[in-house]
């Protein structure tokens, strides 16, 4: 079995609309920490982060969070900060979004804005290009995520995903189902990816 030991979570830095979200954010930490795993993320202390960072925590598991310099008095507090296992703080977002790509065994996307969607389609991107194997995960809680899915199978139809093998993501409705589908997928198979691909990104 390919050992999963960290999970990566992008979402947003704000709770949204629904409370569902941070509900779903609170309830997938747990899961993750139940698991004994560590969580890794983007070291925002409010929103759907912070509410998956409280979870970890408050099921007594490991939260490393990954934040830019500038972004540290935006997305997060001192204070909330302090709280979490790791603290690494980074020059920009390019050095965020690699240390989280080194630091973590799979990735999870709960709902969020354009950032989020950004730090996804990145991944994918990595995979398409085979640079890892990593279980990558849609969280679609409340269908939130149906859009981005549609279009993913449009690209896919429409001939401009050429190794959709690779580009597969899960998806999963219920937070509680998040950590055992990413063992499962682990278990299915290799998630190493080409090194020659990877020292040329």
């Amino acid at each position: 079995m390919s050992k999963i030991r960290s999970i990566c979570v992008y979402c947003g830095s704000s709770p949204g609309r629904d409370p569902i979200y941070k509900q779903s954010g609170k309830l997938l930490g747990q899961t993750i920490a139940e698991h004994g795993l560590e969580l890794v993320y983007g070291g925002g202390t409010k929103g759907i982060m912070g509410a998956v960072a409280d979870g970890v925590m408050s099921a007594g598991g490991k939260v490393t969070g990954i934040i830019p310099k500038f972004l540290m008095n935006k997305e997060a507090t001192e204070h909330a900060l302090g709280q979490l296992s790791e603290l690494i703080v980074t020059e920009d977002m390019h050095e965020r979004k690699h240390k989280m790509f080194d630091r973590s065994d799979a990735f999870v996307t709960l709902p969020g804005g354009i950032g989020t969607v950004e730090e996804i389609v990145e991944i994918m991107t990595w995979a398409q290009l085979g640079r890892h194997r990593k279980p990558m995960v849609f969280a679609n809680v409340n269908g939130f995520w149906n859009p981005m899915l549609a279009l993913i199978e449009h690209m896919k139809a429409e001939g401009f995903v050429h190794t959709s093998h690779l580009v597969n993501p899960l998806v999963v409705e219920k937070p509680e189902d998040i950590v055992p589908a990413i063992l499962n997928a682990a278990a299915r198979g290799d998630r190493e990816g080409n090194e020659a691909i990877i020292e040329r990104l």
